[in-house]
């Protein structure tokens, strides 16, 4: 239990906020570009395509990767986190094409990991979403996610990604016994060193929609409709539920994932912290697009300051617990903070 703090007039709370620099020697939590993670998306053109529902935010040539890499390395940013976007025509049923090597993720990551071998972290997402032309992370048969199925095919891509060169695979599919089979495939390619980063505490949220805008498997969800599966929520969780993401936490931990991650993060701030204080490992959580979109657009109609309201936003985000912050906000909160 904390300290009581006394009684007014003895004790004034408010002496320790009068200046600038004394509110930041008393302050709980700092956050620093060493506490981010950029998001990024690769697609296969030579231009660099805007997102219309996340301003700010673009769909970048593989050259464009490497130079954000590098912009991360110079900000202090020390991850980025790549997600491939493919034409539809590159799509199928089963999402195969995850297991080529020369695939656009991977080519973008041997791309990443030349130019700037290890001065940077490369995050690859494990799972079937951008692949399959139903848009969903697992393999969909007769109106079913198949769980075992699609967990053999996210240990070999996870392979994949690790020879091509990625430091953290991390699978966001949400099947069950994902993490034993990938740290089983990539110790027995000799891959001991690639850490996983699991989604494990994964929500079914509202916020993803404009991610799933930039990727392009919204439209393909309609598709998933047609199929019998309309949305995610038979293998993502239930945003009611709080217990049930410690035991989807307990049950990756000991099956060999390095870190764990909290998906959408602003709304989950209360899971952060009872992970973060039933585990004590490296918890990471993500403000997904639907948080970074209401922000700008709120931004945009001057309805607040969208920088103060980055900061403020990823700030708490770490109160909560969050060792690390996956944001699309990266690159300008690290400039806001070192300036």
């Amino acid at each position: 239990m904390p300290h009581h703090p006394g009684r007014y007039p003895t004790t004034r709370l408010r002496r320790t906020r009068q200046h600038d620099w004394l509110r930041r020697m008393v302050a709980d939590t700092a956050l620093a570009p060493a506490d981010l993670i950029w998001p990024l998306f690769v697609h296969e053109h030579e231009a660099s395509h805007p997102v219309a529902s996340m301003p700010g935010v673009e769909r970048l040539s593989i050259d464009g990767i490497v130079k954000a890499a590098a912009e991360a390395a110079t900000l202090g940013i020390p991850a980025i986190a790549l997600f491939p976007v493919l034409d539809a025509r590159h799509k199928t049923d089963d999402g195969r094409l995850a297991l080529d090597a020369d695939n656009l993720l991977c080519r973008a990551v041997r791309a990443v990991r030349k130019e700037t071998a290890d001065a940077v972290g490369i995050i690859c997402d494990v799972a079937l979403d951008p692949y399959t032309t139903h848009g969903h992370d697992g393999l969909l048969r007769d109106g079913r996610i198949l769980n075992d199925e699609t967990v053999d095919v996210l240990r070999r891509q996870a392979v994949v990604l690790a020879e091509a060169g990625c430091h953290v695979v991390a699978p966001s599919d949400m099947m069950d016994g994902r993490v034993g089979a990938i740290r089983a495939a990539l110790d027995a390619a000799g891959r001991h060193d690639v850490c996983i980063l699991s989604y494990a505490a994964k929500y079914a949220s509202a916020f993803y929609g404009p991610f799933r805008d930039a990727l392009g498997s919204h439209a393909a969800l309609a598709t998933a409709a047609a199929l019998g599966v309309a949305d995610k929520k038979t293998y993502q969780m239930d945003p009611a539920n709080g217990d049930e993401a410690l035991r989807e936490v307990a049950l990756d931990l000991a099956e060999g994932a390095d870190m764990v991650m909290v998906k959408p993060a602003g709304t989950a701030l209360d899971v952060i912290w009872r992970v973060k204080q039933a585990f004590g490992v490296p918890t990471l959580a993500y403000q997904v697009s639907g948080e970074y979109a209401m922000i700008q657009a709120a931004a945009a109609n001057g309805w607040l300051d969208g920088r103060k309201a980055a900061v403020e936003s990823v700030l708490v985000m770490k109160r909560a617990g969050a060792d690390c912050i996956l944001t699309y906000f990266a690159p300008e909160i690290a400039r806001t903070i070192r300036s």
